[in-house]
């Protein structure tokens, strides 16, 4: 397939299939600036033999039964449908001049509407060669179509889709204009807007206007549409656990330790986070244009959160507080690590939801993301290597509390390490296996998995390291009191038996002929001393 041509030759045209496909991928990665696609002066890529604009994909859910348009907000009115408004096409002065008013007909500009599992309705071969999107001569004699037009085939469910709709230029005017159209959506699917023009004089053809894409709930995409709920659900997780954590907080606040300090810091981020998240989709929802701020609020809080949950881990994972008193030589490295991650994982937040990417490429794509992936690696193995350090330091000093409490986390990582890797595996099937998106019902859950994760293992650091009387008992107390605190832990829980105190007496009489024979040897050392000092006048 060549798309560095211009029309191709009858039977040797590029093949729209895959050509829609690449395209329809794009945009599936990409999320839209609002449901309103916007176009400013937009520019036609040549595909093949033909100029084609991608004007937005996205899930639609039929319009409810009982809908009648009346009543409600005009968001949430039960009505799914395409609309277009001020489209406007604008060819080169060039390509004006070389039409006239008897050829109207060869200055033409289409747009295609199509859902996702119609795509093979579009394009044609002739003689067994690739399809072609616009009609050549050897088609039009072959399958019938218009030559200089968009090749359609009625669909197998409905025989008015796709639906084609013609603007022309007239005489030798610079600009062609649609009038305003709205296409109800009756069926569920993934639907699909292209932007053809066939005539190889329209190079350098560029559009302005809006389409605005509704489902019966709001102006969300369909894809989009289920994290309104997601948010507002894991806000509500997060009240909750806010509340509990709160509680002992402040119920305890004179045992609290550093480590309880980032938790907090932790659970308000992600609180935080999630609210913004629930407010972004609900405005979204309600007016159709996505609010770059409160998303670039969002995402910078995001990156920050999970920059220090990640951070939070490691250094708990390195005994921060109950091992050792502080990270020593390290420090510079983890903060190096922590500004290093925020900012690979702010570009690619801020590239992923803020603003339109359609523009963006996979290859720029693929360039934000190896990073985070690669530190999101790195990060797993200091944790586990400092995590298995700590314990064979705890197993040394035989602090059976803190012991069977890193004990527990390490077990809460693995089992969150392991769902990870299956999830990413699952993710990988998933998208490998719906190239076209129409699974996107269920796509959001791929997303969601990752913020409900993240919860669960906030949770049980929580349970783990909760505010009590006895916190002190994990913090760091210097050789001695770690040394001891099995005995300490074990005294708070049941009295002390016979053989208990028969340790304690037998610990008792070492000590005193320890003292003794220190006693002795020091006076031995006062009567060698005037010795030593008479030899040496």
């Amino acid at each position: 397939m060549d798309l560095g041509r211009g029309r191709a030759a009858s039977g040797s045209s590029s093949d729209p299939s895959l050509i829609l496909t690449l395209l329809i991928l794009l945009s599936a990665i990409a999320s839209c600036n609002a449901s309103i696609h916007a176009y400013n002066l937009d520019s036609f890529s040549e595909v093949g033999n033909a100029y084609l604009l991608h004007g937005g994909s996205e899930g639609v859910v039929a319009s409810s039964a009982d809908s009648d348009g009346a009543g409600g907000s005009a968001a949430r009115d039960g009505l799914s449908y395409i609309k277009f408004q001020n489209i406007t096409f604008w060819r080169t002065e060039e390509a004006a001049g070389e039409f006239t008013d008897l050829e109207n007909a060869t200055s033409l500009v289409q747009a295609v509407i199509f859902e996702a599992a119609d795509r093979d309705t579009i394009g044609g071969s002739a003689y067994g060669g690739q399809r072609s999107i616009c009609c050549t001569p050897d088609l039009a004699k072959l399958e019938g179509c218009k030559e200089g037009q968009v090749i359609k085939f009625p669909s197998t469910t409905n025989i008015n889709w796709p639906i084609v709709w013609d603007v022309v230029f007239n005489g030798d005017s610079l600009s062609a204009n649609m009038d305003g159209k709205e296409v109800s959506i009756t069926k569920t699917g993934m639907y699909n807007l292209f932007f053809v023009a066939c005539d190889p004089k329209l190079k350098g053809l560029r559009m302005s206007g809006e389409t605005v894409w509704k489902n019966p709930d709001g102006y969300l995409p369909g894809r989009m549409a289920p994290f309104l709920n997601f948010y507002a659900l894991m806000s509500l997780a997060y009240v909750l656990l806010s509340v509990l954590w709160l509680i002992q907080y402040v119920r305890f606040r004179n045992d609290v330790l550093q480590l309880q300090h980032c938790v907090t810091a932790v659970i308000a981020l992600g609180l935080v986070e999630m609210s913004l998240w629930y407010l972004d989709y609900a405005y979204f929802n309600n007016t159709g244009v996505r609010p770059v701020q409160i998303t670039s609020w969002v995402v910078t809080i995001g990156a920050i959160r999970k920059t220090v949950s990640r951070l939070l881990i490691l250094c708990v994972s390195m005994g921060f507080g109950v091992v050792k008193p502080t990270l020593g030589g390290l420090t510079g490295k983890v903060v190096l690590l922590g500004v290093t991650y925020f900012l690979a994982s702010e570009l690619l937040d801020i590239t992923e939801y803020v603003g339109t990417i359609n523009d963006i490429s996979g290859r720029a794509r693929i360039f934000l993301v190896v990073p985070d992936v690669f530190l999101n690696a790195f990060l797993i193995i200091w944790i586990f290597t400092s995590l298995a350090k700590t314990l064979e330091q705890l197993q040394a000093k035989r602090s059976s509390v803190k012991l069977d409490i890193y004990r527990k986390f390490s077990n809460a990582l693995v089992i969150m390490v392991v769902a990870s890797v299956a999830w990413i595996g699952y993710e990988v099937y998933f998208k490998a296996t719906d190239p076209y998106n129409e699974r996107w019902q269920s796509a959001w859950i791929i997303t969601a998995f990752w913020d409900v994760l993240a919860f669960v293992l906030l949770a049980v650091i929580c349970y783990l390291w909760a505010p009590s009387q006895s916190s002190q008992r994990y913090a760091y107390s210097g050789e001695k009191g770690d040394a001891s605190d099995d005995e300490e832990s074990q005294s708070l829980t049941r009295s002390t038996t016979e053989g208990d105190v028969s340790l304690v007496k037998q610990h008792k009489r070492d000590s005193s002929i320890n003292q003794a024979n220190s006693d002795f040897n020091s006076e031995d050392e006062e009567e060698d001393t005037p010795q030593q000092d008479g030899k040496g006048h």
